[in-house]
Order: structure tokens, then C-alpha cells, then sequence
């Protein structure tokens, strides 16, 4: 009895001493697989737009840190069954493909991009997006980092697939959100990182409309 005990309590110590080590790489694995389950092409038309209707908080000063506690937190959470998807982006040169949820909730910008204003519209002014900058270089909108002038940068909302092309790229304080301000009445896209606990820095990548499509005549976001 005492030998089973002994080696119960030196497999708990295993699997504690192996999550300690590899939280990082659990919560990646986690965002990654969660953030799949919400891609737009999974939802109907009337799933986005019930909602577009739901309250949701704006705040970007408010926005934490991703750490391996609110990853799990998160996971165990129903409210993660319930995120409100409203669209999708795709960067296909750097390998963004992304939920887009409305407002700026922790547990949105775990899986994907945040809208920053209840009010903006595809298509129309300064659509601005938020996520995290991870240490995994292919995790939500870490490849910014990589995004070069001239890229194309797609949005949809199951309706259309709106084509930007990339104009500006630039690495600021994190308390510069200038950007955002920035050319209200040209359409445009704005896609921001939050602040993260190891840099006081943020990349702003800007770009121009080119073009709107319907999605049936595009394969950007085929299921």
C-alpha cells in the first residue's frame, strides 16, 4: 500500500512538474485550438448578426495580459462557448486567420481580434482591430511583426470579403493609439497589439480598401 502511495504521489508531482514547465506551450496549444472553433465561416449569417446586438466592453486600456492562469480560467469558463463572433480576418502572407469578435473583452482577444468601437462598419471609415503579440510567433497577431507594405489584408462579415492593402507599418509606445484617430472618412483598416507584460511597445499596421467582393465569388475564407 505504502509502494502505491509512493508512486500515486510521484506521478502527481510528474504531471505538476511537467505543466509548470510547458504552461506556455498548454495555453498556446489551447488559444490555437479554441480561436479554429470560432472561425467565421462556422457561423450563419444570422448567428453574426444576433451579435451585433449584444453589449460588449470597448476598453483597450483595460485589456490584460495573456498568462497561463486566464488561459485556464477561460477553458473551464461558459462563457467561452459564447464569444460573439461578428467576423473574420485573413492575412495570408504572414498566416493570420482569425475570429473577429465584437469589443474588447480578456477572453476575446484570447482567440482572436477585438473591434474597437461598438459603430464601425466593413467598408466604411477606420476599422480598427485589436490582439495580442505573443512570444509564439504564429499566435493571433504576433506575425504583424512580419507584414510588409503592400500586403493584402482581408475582412468579411459572411456578406463580403473587403480587400485592403497594407500602407503603413510602425512600432509605438503603447500609449500612442493615434492611429486609431486617424482618417475617419477613408476606409481603411487598422490593426493594433495590445500591450503585453515584456514590451512597452505596440505595431500599428494601417492599409487602404482596394476592393469588396462577394464572398461566394472569393476562396479567401473558404470553409
Amino acid at each position: 500500500m505504502k509502494k502505491w502511495l509512493f508512486r500515486f504521489l510521484l506521478f502527481i508531482v510528474l504531471v505538476v512538474g511537467l505543466v509548470l514547465v510547458f504552461n506556455k506551450q498548454i495555453s498556446y496549444y489551447l488559444m490555437q485550438e479554441t480561436s479554429e472553433g470560432y472561425q467565421v465561416v462556422k457561423m450563419t449569417p444570422e448567428e453574426v448578426e444576433e451579435n451585433e446586438q449584444r453589449e460588449e466592453t470597448f476598453e483597450l486600456d483595460q485589456v490584460d495580459p495573456v498568462r497561463a492562469e486566464t488561459v485556464a480560467k477561460s477553458q473551464l469558463s461558459k462563457q467561452k462557448n459564447n464569444l460573439p463572433v461578428i467576423a473574420g480576418i485573413a492575412v495570408p502572407s504572414v498566416g493570420i486567420d482569425l475570429p473577429i469578435f465584437k469589443g474588447l473583452a480578456n477572453e476575446n482577444l484570447l482567440y482572436g481580434a477585438g473591434t474597437l468601437t461598438p459603430d464601425q462598419k466593413m467598408g466604411e471609415g477606420n476599422y480598427a482591430l485589436a490582439s495580442h503579440r505573443m512570444n509564439d510567433p504564429e499566435l493571433l497577431f504576433t506575425p504583424l511583426e512580419r507584414v510588409s507594405i503592400g500586403d493584402h489584408i482581408y475582412l468579411t462579415d459572411l456578406e463580403n470579403v473587403y480587400t485592403y492593402k497594407t500602407t503603413d507599418k510602425q512600432t509605438v509606445d503603447y500609449t500612442d493609439t493615434s492611429a486609431l484617430e486617424e482618417d475617419r472618412d477613408q476606409a481603411m483598416v487598422t490593426l493594433i497589439t495590445c500591450e503585453e507584460m515584456d514590451s512597452p511597445k505596440r505595431i500599428v499596421v494601417q492599409g487602404e480598401l482596394v476592393d469588396i467582393q462577394p464572398i461566394e465569388e472569393t476562396t479567401v475564407f473558404a470553409a
